[in-house]
């Protein structure tokens, strides 16, 4: 029983969490929205409604990320 209230407490943080990133989420599309034109909501749509065309135009324009480079130690010898 105490397992299940546990999981139950658990289960209320996460919903709680996610409550709150929809509404983050939400916010952000809203000022998203209120920022772009309409042919770009168009394009949008357009591109939701064909999922294997963006998919492809993302692949294509998507570039690898460079491997970060460890910062240069000077060579100093003790003496």
């Amino acid at each position: 029983m105490y397992a299940v209230r546990e999981e139950v407490e658990v289960l209320k943080e996460q919903i709680k969490e996610l409550i709150e990133r929809n509404s983050l989420l939400e916010r952000e599309n809203a000022l998203l929205k209120s920022l772009s034109n309409n042919d770009q909501l168009s394009q949008l749509s357009a591109q939701q409604a064909n999922p294997s065309s963006t998919s492809q135009a993302q692949t294509g324009m998507a570039q690898p990320p460079q491997p970060a480079q460890p910062p240069q130690q000077p060579n100093v010898s003790s003496a």
